[in-house]
């Protein structure tokens, strides 16, 4: 059965964690659905693990789109949640209910997600969630605002802290589903996670939220430049460098194919 959002609610409320990773097409969405993770991310990553760019702005709402349509092709249990790329919502509230709605119609996704806790963005959250589309909330590290933060932990001053939480907590009453806490200290995320009602994603925030979400890419090593919290659990890089020579090796001995 599909995830649903009452279900990841239920899930912070008994303690079960909820498990996220990121998808840009349709091979790799199917197989993250058939593994069991429970919300499949496109996310802007998109931008620089599918598209080569240095960072996640150049994406478009139409190749978020174009992704977005392929990974829900290959998900059949899996919460797809797609990512709103920067310049596409920050305008206006008539700007992001436009972008938001065409995901909804052309993809499939269950929801969107948007960066930021800015009153403007709080706002913008109210008003998609009144018509109906479920928005996921992003705060602490936000990297379509690399220009001003960089890369660098978010909230390791007792105001910045305080900025966080107070921003969590209103796009919460806002009426977002989730927000996932990016790059913040542990014990930060810990707070949040404990004062706010929908379920926390973390990334790079230590193990007391509700649940964690990778690039995909970092997990499985196939990252040029990897975040210092992320894992890699293989070397695919590696193992795919061996496939593909091993072949070059048996096609320039004629040993493939073998007659």
């Amino acid at each position: 059965m599909a995830v649903t959002l009452q279900q990841l609610t239920q899930w912070k409320q008994s303690g079960r964690s909820i498990i996220s990773l990121t998808a840009w097409e349709y091979s790799l969405a199917r197989i993250l659905d058939r593994a069991g993770v429970d919300i499949i991310l496109v996310g802007d990553s998109l931008a620089m693990v599918g598209l080569g760019h240095s960072s996640t702005l150049p994406v478009t709402l139409d190749e978020m789109i174009h992704h977005t349509k392929a990974v829900c092709r290959g998900v059949q249990h899996a919460l797809v949640v797609c990512d709103l790329p920067f310049m596409s919502y920050q305008v206006s509230v008539s700007q992001a209910i436009a972008a938001a709605g065409r995901v909804l119609k052309e993809t499939g996704a269950s929801a969107v997600k948007l960066e930021g806790g800015h009153p403007k963005i709080v706002n913008i959250v109210q008003e998609l969630t009144i018509i109906g589309i479920p928005v996921m909330g992003h705060v602490g590290l936000t990297p379509q605002s690399v220009r001003i933060l960089g890369y660098k932990q978010q909230g390791q001053t007792k105001e910045s802290a305080q900025i966080i939480i107070d921003q969590a907590i209103a796009l919460a009453q806002a009426g977002a589903f989730g927000i996932i806490l990016e790059h913040i200290p542990s014990d930060l995320a810990a707070t949040i996670t404990d004062k706010i009602a929908i379920p926390t994603i973390g990334i790079g925030a230590g193990n007391k939220c509700d649940g964690q979400v990778l690039v995909t890419a970092d997990l499985l090593g196939m990252s040029s430049r990897q975040p210092p919290f992320a894992k890699s659990y293989v070397n695919l890089k590696q193992v795919i460098t061996d496939a593909v020579q091993d072949f070059t090796q048996e096609v320039q001995h004629q040993k493939f194919p073998q007659s």
